[in-house]
């Protein structure tokens, strides 16, 4: 049963964050996990209000995915999903395929801006087929595997003097978050500038 709108409590709680990293390797011991970390420690400076962290580390398989993907938004009542890894083109990358079968609206934007950042750096950005969603009150995201790729998606291109040439996909995360009930993200804007309208 779809428990999570029910379990929401009001704006100013903690948000529930899922990180989800995916990887063959990775969840067989081969090499440690790099994605977890990653996550925690960019939303560990860009996160000023309060928020708990939900971890899971799990092989590219399609099934596995899409299921701990609902028990995350449904069960552990996570406002956000962020995953990463499984978004390339071989065959068995399988996020988005997962992400989007388990999803109630597609948030296009968020693979285009994605792809976009990433072109600056290579030209095979346009093999990645990252995605958005939302899941009944939740967000849940795909992100690129390496760190650096992953904060360069969050934070957005700077230039030479530090400002936001670029904007990153985060900027549009706490406002998307609100407007589908979900709680009030406030963020540190020497590392990312969220997006409200002033109204």
């Amino acid at each position: 049963m779809f428990q999570n709108s029910a379990m929401k409590t009001p704006s100013d709680r903690p948000a529930r964050i899922g990180l989800v990293s995916i990887s063959d390797r990775a969840s067989q011991g081969v090499y440690e996990d790099e994605g977890i970390p990653a996550l925690k420690d960019w939303l560990g400076q860009a996160l000023t209000s309060p928020w708990i962290a939900i971890e899971r580390l799990i092989p590219d398989e399609q099934a596995l995915i899409s299921e701990l993907l609902t028990k995350l938004v449904d069960e552990e009542a996570c406002d956000l999903v962020l995953t990463t890894g499984g978004t390339g083109p071989t065959q068995r990358d399988v996020t988005p395929e997962a992400t989007l079968a388990v999803a109630d609206k597609e948030l296009p934007g968020f693979g285009e801006q994605m792809r976009q950042i990433s072109l600056a750096f290579v030209p095979t950005a346009i093999l990645s087929r990252q995605v958005g969603v939302i899941r009944g009150s939740a967000m849940i995201i795909n992100l690129p595997g390496r760190p650096r790729s992953i904060q360069q998606t969050l934070e957005g291109l700077r230039a030479e003097d530090g400002t936001i040439r670029v904007p990153g996909i985060f900027a549009a995360v706490p406002y998307g978050l609100e407007l589908i009930g979900g709680p009030s993200l406030q963020v540190n804007e020497a590392v990312c500038k969220a997006f409200r309208p002033k109204n």
